[in-house]
């Protein structure tokens, strides 16, 4: 939103949220959005095991996935797609805050894509963390910088891990 494009946000929350897999589709657009469900995303993002066994099989054929190769370990089941490893449980523990892979991931995310601009995800972190969750927001953006290093570190490497 802050660079004027169209955004959804669909999160699935409920029962899953006590140790499922709960998920959240989002839609950048630069037209109207008619509806906020997706079936066949073009770029994925999971952080365990269970989500990537649940959604791996709706990513479009040529679509991106960005996965926590820090828990997850296994073989990527898809040729058809671009694998994008990134540790971001062990970055977000490294820069003293595991509750930040997300960040971490949102960075790499940036950096592969250059979707949104980094200025702008800074600028939404401080934007919309107020109260309490003030005290997060330097943790937050030192986490989408490092995702941003971790992966313009590894261009035109293997970056399955």
């Amino acid at each position: 939103m802050i660079e004027g494009r169209e955004v959804t946000c669909f999160p699935s929350y409920g029962a899953e949220v006590r140790g499922g897999t709960a998920n959240c589709t989002v839609i950048l657009s630069n037209a109207l959005i008619g509806s906020p469900v997706v079936t066949r995303p073009d770029i994925l993002i999971v952080m365990s095991d269970a989500s990537l066994n649940k959604f791996l099989p709706q990513l479009n054929q040529n679509g991106i996935l960005c996965f926590d190769s820090s828990l997850i370990k296994g073989p990527i089941p898809r040729t058809d797609i671009e694998i994008v490893g990134i540790p971001a449980t062990d970055i977000s523990s490294r820069i003293g805050d595991t509750k930040s892979a997300n960040m971490v991931m949102l960075g790499g995310w940036i950096a592969k894509t250059g979707i949104i601009h980094k200025e702008s995800a800074l600028q939404a972190v401080e934007s919309s963390m107020n109260g309490k969750k003030k005290n997060f927001i330097d943790n937050n953006k030192k986490a989408i910088l490092e995702g941003m290093k971790y992966l313009e570190n590894k261009k035109g490497k293997d970056i399955r891990s």
